[in-house]
């Protein structure tokens, strides 16, 4: 079998299960013969959408993320799995009574996560975008997930936030636009035709442009001893880490994923 009819069969088993719900058994036991004619011509449509090239996830309009399906749609980033890994590094280590404040909430999946998995969390997003905003929105009710979602923009308003005087928030998380121009080189043209780039993409001369306005924000907003996320980008795991420590932090560590890549970041603001 070659590569291509790999992942061809993937794609499929990942639409017989998000989409229709079937497992591999049930397919294999015949089952998606047993689809109604109406699910059928749906599942014909998904394979059209998917061959021109469509992220899977686009075509059905689902993505599985953390144990939960998530609404989706051209617009709004698909959640990837190794966000799922740094969400079960939050929970594993969070005060289950935190205030948390995710920036950038793309389809919720990082919010709605935490807030079903720290039920005693307050949990609060921003983003900038209006598709983001709704199908966050959506999925926290879909889900059943108490997340207060506010239209802000980290970089426009950096300057007010830093004049707050209190520290509502113990714990912060963002998976921000991080992938370079330069780097477009390298990806799949389905991520890049259908994908918004403005989850995407930082300019080449300013990698750190969404972590460097997050942090100096979340000295101030956090409280003292509260713990700063972050997905990244794995060339630029050292200019990060020494940009955190310059602003104050302490306890900068990394994390690698499950493929071995330096992929999550944390760090601690100084007790007062």
């Amino acid at each position: 079998m070659t590569d291509e009819e790999r992942e061809a069969k993937a794609v499929m088993r990942y639409v017989y299960y998000v989409r229709f719900g079937l497992t591999t058994a049930d397919v294999c036991a015949g089952k998606a013969d047993e689809l109604p004619d109406e699910d059928k011509a749906e599942l014909e449509n998904i394979t059209e959408k998917v061959k021109s090239g469509m992220p899977v996830q686009y075509a059905i309009g689902m993505a599985e993320f953390a144990g939960n399906i998530f609404s989706v749609c051209p617009g709004v980033f698909i959640p990837r799995p190794e966000t799922a890994e740094l969400c079960e590094w939050i929970v594993e280590e969070a005060n289950p009574q935190a205030t948390v404040l995710d920036v950038g909430i793309g389809s919720g999946c990082i919010a709605v996560t935490l807030a079903l998995r720290l039920p005693g969390a307050r949990v609060e997003a921003w983003d900038i975008s209006d598709d983001a905003i709704a199908v966050a929105e959506h999925n926290a009710q879909a889900l059943g997930a108490d997340v207060k979602i506010v239209k802000r923009d980290v970089l426009a308003t950096l300057n007010s936030q830093l004049s707050t005087p209190n520290s509502p928030y113990s714990l912060i998380v963002s998976n921000p636009p991080y992938i370079c121009n330069k780097e477009r080189v390298y990806m799949e043209n389905n991520v890049l035709d259908y994908e918004p780039h403005e989850a995407l993409f930082v300019p080449d001369d300013d990698p750190l442009l969404f972590y460097r306005a997050i942090a100096r924000m979340a000295v101030v907003v956090l409280r003292p001893g509260g713990s700063l996320y972050f997905e990244i980008n794995p060339p630029y795991a050292r200019q990060l880490t020494d940009m955190l420590t310059a602003l104050g932090y302490r306890n900068v560590v990394v994390r690698r994923d499950s493929y071995g890549r330096q992929r999550f970041c944390k760090a601690v603001v100084n007790e007062e």
